[in-house]
């Protein structure tokens, strides 16, 4: 449940990512995967996403469907 896996992650899973900008801090935001950014199976620092409110990058965890 780590987001490092682009197997693991799907267009409508709730997801929590770091902005680029919160990175040094830690903070998390949660939301819901609208289109999968990363093309490569697995990435050390997590999938590349895109939220359904416009948000993206790399994904620290996830959860269930909403």
């Amino acid at each position: 449940m780590n987001g490092q896996n682009r197997k693991d992650i799907k267009p409508g899973l709730r997801v929590n990512i770091t902005q680029k900008q919160d990175q040094r801090t830690g903070r998390l935001i949660s939301g819901v995967v609208k289109d999968i950014l990363t093309t490569s199976a697995f990435h050390s620092r997590g999938i590349q996403v895109r939220l359904r409110t416009g948000e993206g990058t790399r994904t620290r965890d996830y959860g269930d469907r909403p």
